[in-house]
């Protein structure tokens, strides 16, 4: 079917949800039971179960094509049947009026449903999808209602209640039909989105400078989709797999991602631009379809304010590029029309006194324009958990690569560099199997390799050394500045392209002078002046620099000639990637023996990675001297922003190569109490720390269930197999959630260990399995399959097939679309139940027999 979504318009709605209700008193001081509201139940009802019946058949035509204007469909009796027991429901229903607006749309569609077991057998696959997306609009429209008659309600949950509202605008976006804008509009917006696809299809992979390599490659040949996490876990006991992110934002109309530096925030922001302005969207994004994509890099306006609408062009670095001038107005128009996407990028570039008012600067507009689809990027602590949950934003975590995602990076790494010509294609071929084979067997350089930009250095440094690879993080950094500053011009033959020769010191110097003057002014870029003033200044004390030339000549050189800067379009000179940046400020920090900068700024977020690599680059009693002050007390900071700081030093620790043991038992002594997650969130957030938070988590076998989950989150995120020796401790749990997120986990780890010390022990009841690859899918094969399994990578349904034992499975979990017919199913004798990830194109040919639950 295509109408994917059933959506009906508020004034379409209302009426009908009226009746469902008596007639309310004008307040009330508390909480009330929903099912003590309802008309249709009662000493003296006012209506009836045949109401209900026909409201429920009005809905049904209501959310068909048409919005009523045909006649009732034949076909649609048996959803309106359902759906009418379903609202029927509502006067049995244990919940009150609070906790309902509380749970939101979707979690109360779901109790609903459950309220009213196996009617959805009655229905075929393509009639319960429609009944439970129809189930999920009403239920929005149901708490509107409650919202809009209850003062207690609207004073005690501000939040909850604002963003139903703003549901109920987008919803009403959605539902009618939008104006069909000018010509001239229609014009300028052929040459804006052929200019974003210009301008936002390059992929720039770094690490690969072959001869004669334009330096970047076109993003739909290169670009891997991540793995994206939902916040906050979504109702139901089995977790969460991490999805596709462009999938994950399907079905979203405004989300906060998260993700650490380099793991592909922008690359995601640049596909979805370019795959907008192509109108060429999966069908998971198929409502995005006909939106205007306004890519707003917050490093660009980050002290200005957040730009009104006529800025969008120019913050994007657009206006002065376009063939043809922007019409008149044409953002308003946009926006008004609620036709506009915006792409926030970078909150975490924005200095931290001015990111409240760049959040107020959104609030403002997505208020005025509340059909306006959002997305915001920024690093994972740069701001509180919920930022934007006030705004009506859902919130996800960029996961870190799993095996398959590390080797599709390295395979395509390579073929770009074929692509281009660049060495010898044999050799390339060798390094390339070589590397597939490092990263499955060497534990360091699996650590390593979680993001786009480790594995385009790791990549880059296996070509350039011929397979040997440093360990570690700062190594690994210390080596691309070698091969960046040293090593990239002669082994690319460009020895004249000026007559500036510098060796690597010098170079590496300049560029920590300019790294640190944007560290120093909370900035993410500099006006070209000033970044020759930098030089000039700096220039007398480096002689092997000044008998080069002046100041303007080497800013050219280190611009052109050491692939760690660009220039914009106005003259803006920034680093390629915030990494380097933060690398050079932290050398240049210590070389100036400015530890005191450090500890003055280590409670904010956008100095992690600088103190992390000032701690590596340290003497042993400059950072022993460095992490005592970090884990000081110190009065004029917030208990947070201590207990911040404090998990920074412990956050050091896996870098430092020498410590004396008596500084490492003073880490562990101060923040064993405060590693103590109280939140998903906080307890996904704590995993950054690394191995050594580990040794500061408490003994799993002393904590109830709802903490043994919180330390399980936390401990799945550290990417090192001792996490493994930790988790077999949480592995006999009896709680399903528990359970869940330790399976959920798998492809963090080698499969065969995890398999055999965790998987294969855990308590099959309820719990659905995930399999993200062919290695997991023969582990499980191996340890006598399972009654429920969920499809968490791409498979082929020959693949399903052989890997899996067919007479064992009930219940399958599709959490990726395999974009096939579905009646392969009929091999699995005893599948009675398929859940659907219900941002997924609809699934068609399921045999009889098998439900489909869409949740």
């Amino acid at each position: 079917m295509e109408e994917a979504v059933a959506r009906i318009p508020s004034n379409r709605a209302a009426p009908l949800i009226r009746e469902l209700f008596a007639d309310l008193p004008p307040a009330c001081d508390g909480p009330r039971l929903v099912a003590g509201l309802v008309s249709f139940r009662g000493l003296r009802p006012e209506r009836t179960y045949d109401d209900v019946a026909r409201i429920a058949r009005e809905l049904v035509r209501l959310a068909r094509p048409g919005g009523g204007r045909t006649p009732e469909n034949p076909a649609d009796r048996p959803v309106a049947l359902v759906l009418g027991r379903t609202l029927a429901a509502l006067g049995e229903l244990d919940l009150d009026d609070v906790a309902a607006v509380r749970m939101g749309p979707q979690d109360c569609a779901r109790r609903l449903r459950r309220a009213v077991p196996g009617a959805d057998r009655e229905l075929s696959g393509e009639q319960a999808w429609f009944h439970d997306q129809l189930l999920d609009n009403v239920c929005l429209h149901i708490l509107h209602f409650l919202v809009r008659h209850s003062p207690y309600i609207a004073g005690r949950l501000a939040e909850q209640s604002h963003r139903i509202r703003q549901l109920v605008d987008l919803n009403d976006a959605d539902a009618v039909r939008r104006p069909r804008p000018s010509p001239e509009d229609l014009a300028f917006e052929e040459e804006y989105a052929a200019f974003l696809v210009r301008r936002h299809n390059r992929l720039t992979i770094h690490g690969i400078d072959l001869p004669n390599a334009p330096g970047s490659w076109p993003l739909d040949a290169t670009y891997l989709s991540l793995g994206a996490e939902f916040a906050t876990p979504v109702e139901g006991s089995s977790g969460q797999p991490a999805l596709p992110a462009d999938r994950a934002l399907a079905g979203q109309e405004r989300v906060l991602l998260r993700g650490v530096a380099g793991s592909g925030k922008t690359t995601l922001v640049q596909w979805l631009a370019v795959a907008v302005a192509r109108n060429d969207l999966p069908g998971e994004l198929a409502a995005l379809r006909g939106r205007v994509p306004f890519v707003l890099p917050v490093r660009h306006f980050a002290r200005e304010g957040f730009p009104a609408p006529g800025e969008f062009l120019s913050v994007g670095r657009c206006q002065a590029a376009l063939p043809v001038g922007e019409p008149p107005g044409w953002a308003v128009r946009v926006l008004v029309e609620g036709r506009a996407l915006l792409l926030v990028d970078g909150i975490d570039e924005a200095p931290e006194a001015r990111r409240e008012e760049l959040r107020a600067g959104l609030r403002r507009l997505l208020h005025i324009h509340p059909g306006t689809v959002c997305l915001v990027t920024t690093r994972p602590s740069a701001v509180e958990p919920d930022w934007l949950a006030r705004e009506g934003f859902g919130e996800l975590m960029l996961a870190p690569m799993s095996r398959d995602q590390v080797a599709g990076f390295i395979r395509h790494w390579h073929r770009a560099a074929r692509h281009d010509g660049g060495g010898d294609q044999d050799r390339l071929d060798g390094y390339e199997q070589r590397l597939l084979h490092s990263v499955r067997v060497y534990r360091e350089l699996r650590r390593l390799a979680t993001n786009p930009l480790m594995c385009g250095l790791i990549c880059a440094l296996n070509r350039d050394r011929a397979g040997t690879l440093p360990q570690g993080r700062k190594e690994l950094y210390d080596a691309a500045m070698d091969m960046l500053l040293q090593r990239r011009d002669p082994e690319r033959d460009v020895l004249h392209a000026d007559d500036v020769e510098l060796q690597r010191a010098p170079r590496e110097r300049l560029l920590q002078k300019l790294a640190h003057r944007m560290l120093t002014e909370d900035r993410a870029d500099l006006d070209r002046e000033t970044a020759v003033a930098v030089l000039d200044r700096h220039l007398p004390a480096i002689p092997a620099a000044r008998s080069q030339g002046d100041a303007e000549k080497i800013f050219g050189h280190l611009l052109h000639r050491t692939g760690l800067l660009r220039e914009s379009d106005d003259g803006r000179v920034e680093f390629v990637h915030r990494t380097f940046q933060d690398y050079l400020s932290a050398k240049e920090i210590v070389t100036r023996g400015r530890f005191e900068d450090l500890v003055d700024h280590a409670h904010e977020a956008g100095w992690e990675e600088i103190v992390r690599m000032a701690a590596a680059h340290a003497r042993p009693d400059e950072c022993a001297r460095f992490i005592e002050r970090l884990l000081a007390p110190c009065g004029h900071l917030k208990t947070s922003e201590t207990k911040h700081r404090r998990l920074m030093a412990a956050a050091c620790l896996e870098h430092v190569t020498e410590l004396d043991p008596e500084t490492r038992k003073l880490v562990r002594d101060r923040t064993e109490k405060i590693v103590n997650p109280t939140d998903p969130l906080g307890a996904r957030n704590l995993g950054w720390i690394g191995p050594v938070v580990l040794e500061l988590l408490p003994d799993p076998a002393t904590v109830p269930d709802d903490k043994a989950y919180l330390l399980a989150v936390t401990a799945t995120r550290v990417r090192d197999e001792a996490a493994v020796d930790y988790l077999v401790r949480l592995r006999d749990r009896s709680s399903l959630r528990v359970r869940a997120e330790l399976a959920r986990a798998w492809r963090n780890f080698d499969t065969a260990r995890y398999a055999r010390e965790i998987v294969s022990r855990l308590d099959p009841e309820g719990l659905y399995f995930p399999v993200s690859d062919l290695s997991e899918l023969r582990a499980l094969r191996d340890m006598g399959g399972r009654d429920r399994i969920q499809i968490a990578g791409g498979f082929t349904p020959e693949e399903l097939l052989h890997g899996t034992v067919r007479d064992r499975l009930t219940h399958l979990w599709l959490a990726y679309d395999l974009g096939v017919d579905m009646g392969w199913l009929s091999a699995f004798p005893r599948l009675h139940t398929i859940r659907v990830n219900p941002r997924l194109p609809r699934v068609g040919g399921v045999p009889e027999g098998i439900r489909i639950i869409a949740r």
